[in-house]
């Protein structure tokens, strides 16, 4: 009996120890592959090291929108634009005697005050703007965020895009840097900064809605107008024109300019200029004093489409990029190649898909400058290289304003402030000398008073050489003789 219970409580001894052990083992087992697993995920965890080069945030599509970053990088370097405009309201004398024997017409000056906004593009006081903003204005008062008033002067303009450059004296500003236009996709967020109804330093947002939109208000005033819109729904309202339109890094990638509206008021939608235009027109001020812009002379060029590929009797598999339907013989393009019914769809590697697109792309580069043309011809494609003029078909730059002002053949002068009350005006720009030049050709006399250029007051040569170095072909000169005689001439440049 002691024998068998010495005989299992042995085996009883065994068996515990086999299951303690096997605890152990599995125990063991168990920590080590908890401590695997916690080794593997972090092994596999991003490592939070980046590079020391500064770069701009990157924009998620799936990334949470947040305007404060780009709000506080673009509002102050937003500006306010007061303008003061004389205009002139003329009016038929009642006097019988002067009506008789002197000059029946009398005028009578109106101050005129605009609001805008502006962008200051450079710490040391470059501002762009609107040019219909700034159009004729004898005084521009620029308003920062701070509230500091500055006076600023004319650097240049550009109707054919509605592009001015102002300049304050001042220094360490805060500024924007001009962003890639053509980088902006549809649906992308952007923000418009202004000032409209003079509500200084607003912000409001909106999507991308379209690309290149063609509204056909600068070409109304120009046959060089240049438009290639981008389309938002952001709010803007009179007073927004000139200001930013910022991404989502408070990048500057146009400058609001428009809006579609029954009321005057926003309706929906506003329109910018591309930074891609305002930039180049900036540089050429800069540098030139005035807009350089190759022009593909001797072409015309139509919106491809069904029906005008019907009426001009082109077969294409699809309606991308523009129809050529003119060229004229001994130019640049037909020396080049290119003939009527070929379709232009790409121009130095950018897609081409409308007729401002395309405008857009060839008005970014300089007379003498090259381009690569990738056209559709019988349904085969080929690529034309062709250099681009300036506008009387040469490859120099255009004239600027001091140039031009010597062509006149004539020197000036401000009128005194007895001359401007004596005729009641307030402002003009009086001709002491006429020697060979243009305006002797015009038939124009010593001590003449220039007031208005193609509408466009003139109080002093800058203003003067700013308006004749953007027009296209002739201007219509309206001034007054000391006696009061108004007369007017015609001017061909």
């Amino acid at each position: 009996m002691n024998r068998k219970k010495s005989v299992w409580l042995v085996v009883l001894l065994v068996l515990a120890a086999s299951i303690f052990a096997s605890t152990i083992t599995i125990i063991a087992f168990s920590s080590q592959q908890k401590e695997n697993s916690k080794s593997d995920t972090l092994f596999q965890e991003p490592i939070p090291v980046k590079f020391s080069a500064q770069s701009r945030p990157s924009l998620s599509a799936n990334a949470p929108t947040d305007f404060v970053y780009a709000s506080e990088k673009s509002i102050h370097a937003v500006v306010h634009v007061k303008t003061v405009t004389y205009v002139q309201n003329r009016y038929i004398t009642t006097d019988p005697f002067e009506f008789f024997f002197g000059s029946p017409f009398r005028s009578e000056p109106r101050q005129q005050i605009g609001m805008g906004s502006g962008v200051i593009i450079s710490e040391d006081g470059y501002i762009v703007t609107n040019n219909h903003v700034i159009e004729g204005a004898t005084d521009i008062e620029v308003t920062l965020n701070d509230k500091q008033k500055l006076m600023a002067t004319v650097v240049g303009t550009d109707p054919t895009t509605d592009i001015a450059l102002i300049k304050v004296d001042a220094a360490n500003l805060p500024f924007l840097h001009f962003g890639d236009s053509d980088e902006l996709k549809v649906g992308e967020w952007v923000l418009a900064v202004g000032n409209p109804f003079n509500l200084t330093s607003t912000v409001t947002a909106g999507i991308v809605s379209a690309k290149g939109r063609d509204l056909g208000i600068l070409s109304e005033r120009s046959a060089l107008g240049l438009e290639s819109f981008i389309q938002t729904d952001a709010a803007v309202n009179a007073g927004n024109s000139g200001g930013a339109l910022v991404n989502m890094r408070g990048e500057l990638v146009g400058i609001n300019t428009a809006i579609a509206s029954p009321t005057g008021n926003f309706s929906g939608y506003s329109f910018a200029v591309p930074s891609s235009i305002a930039q180049k027109v900036v540089e050429d001020l800069v540098q030139y004093g005035n807009v350089q812009r190759g022009i593909l002379i001797g072409v015309a060029l139509d919106e491809l489409n069904a029906e005008t590929a019907k009426k001009h009797k082109v077969s294409v598999d699809n309606y991308w990029g523009v129809l050529v339907v003119e060229v004229e013989e001994g130019s640049a393009a037909a020396e080049a190649g290119l003939k009527a019914g070929d379709v232009i769809n790409r121009i130095n590697g950018v897609d081409i898909s409308n007729l401002s697109m395309a405008k857009e792309q060839i008005g970014r580069f300089r007379p003498g400058d090259k381009l690569t043309f990738k056209i559709v011809r019988e349904g085969k494609e080929k690529a034309l290289d062709i250099m681009l003029t300036n506008k009387a078909g040469g490859l120099n730059a255009i004239p600027s304003g001091d140039d031009l002002l010597k062509s006149l053949g004539g020197k000036f002068k401000p009128l005194s402030a007895a001359d401007r009350s004596k005729l009641g005006i307030n402002y003009g720009l009086q001709i002491i000398e006429v020697g060979k030049g243009k305006l002797q050709d015009s038939g124009i006399k010593k001590s003449y008073i220039i007031l208005r250029v193609n509408k466009t007051p003139i109080d002093s040569e800058e203003t003067l050489k700013s308006v004749l170095e953007n027009i296209d072909g002739g201007a219509l000169i309206e001034g007054v003789y000391p006696n009061g005689r108004v007369v007017y001439y015609g001017l061909g440049l």
